[in-house]
């Protein structure tokens, strides 16, 4: 994983025809996000949001240049459309599919790390380079540029914690919403590596929840000194019920 996205990201929308994939594709380009097309099976040579729909993403790659991937579909067809956007080359690829099942998870992950790409998720709100560009379902008006990187397993407090450091006045370099699933692409330690080498970012919202060793692993990296940036965690769950 070299880099995420940017203002310069050129993006496809599979799943652009349904009721989330269109709203979503709107607020996308209204933020800046540069979606070139959009694909679904069986509805190439429609239009949604302005935009072209192709059959395939080979269809789309003939027509225009192509960098990641955001995916609607719903959750039986999910394993099919993260496999193409990986066989394509596109990276990164964000699933934000809910329900997706486990097997078919453990799968776009194994998939993906073979060919080396990106997955953020599955039922991830996405990820946002904030002033630039954004691949998600999160609400763009909570962020603004600066220079503090967000990882989180949770969705609302991930925006949540965005719109404090926006109050605080530092705002955000790159914002990555993992996903709350079981199996997931990236993980904690995936992103500390990469906001270790990112210039744009000087310090990290770390932000957890109870369930798995993802967090206590993350802790353990940064304590062997994996990560140097200033680090502030948060997790989620002391007055969860027992079990």
């Amino acid at each position: 994983m070299t880099r995420f996205i940017d203002k310069d990201t050129r993006v496809i929308v599979q799943g652009i025809t349904g009721g989330q994939g269109k709203f979503h594709t709107h607020l996308m380009k209204e933020y800046g996000t540069k979606i070139v097309a959009g694909v679904t099976p069986g509805r190439g040579g429609q239009e949604a949001e302005g935009l072209p729909v192709y059959d395939t993403i080979r269809m789309a790659q003939e027509n225009h240049e192509v960098d990641a991937s955001i995916i609607f579909v719903p959750a039986p067809f999910a394993l099919d459309a993260a496999f193409e956007a990986i066989e394509a080359e596109l990276d990164p690829v964000v699933v934000i599919t809910e329900g997706v099942p486990v097997r078919d998870s453990i799968e776009i992950v194994a998939r993906a790390k073979q060919m080396g790409t990106t997955i953020v998720g599955p039922n991830t709100p996405g990820v946002i380079k904030a002033g630039e560009s954004k691949l998600g379902i999160m609400p763009a008006q909570v962020f603004r540029k600066g220079n503090v990187g967000i990882i989180s397993r949770s969705g609302t407090l991930f925006y949540e914690i965005a719109s404090q450091i926006t109050k605080a006045g530092l705002g955000q370099s790159t914002c990555v919403g993992l996903g709350g699933d079981p199996v997931v692409g990236l993980d904690y330690i995936d992103m500390l590596k990469w906001f270790q080498d990112d210039p744009e970012t000087e310090a990290v919202a770390l932000i957890g929840e109870i369930g798995g060793d993802a967090e206590e692993r993350a802790a353990q990296y940064i304590a062997e000194g994996g990560f140097t940036k200033p680090v502030a965690a948060f997790i989620a769950g002391r007055a969860a019920i027992p079990g």
